[in-house]
């Protein structure tokens, strides 16, 4: 069986109720929970807080309480 009959058997067997394809970059995008304040840009949930406070100092020149409140309120809780 050459490789084009098996891609043949692979896409019947995929319409027949296969798996449905998994996309990483979908899983991302609903991931981004941290928004920050001044630009909108945003983060995913895994971000540290040196990496926001960075963002804030680099791109703002503000503090990360200014930009992201609930980040600061939880890193000094």
């Amino acid at each position: 069986m050459g490789n084009g009959q098996k891609a043949v058997h692979r896409r019947e067997r995929n319409a027949k109720g296969g798996k449905a394809p998994n996309s990483q970059l979908k899983k991302n995008e609903a991931a981004k929970s941290i928004i920050c304040m001044v630009c909108r840009q945003t983060f995913l949930q895994t971000a540290n807080a040196r990496a926001l406070a960075e963002h804030a100092e680099n791109k703002h020149g503000k503090t990360l309480k200014d930009c992201f409140p609930e980040i600061a309120a939880a890193t000094t809780a």
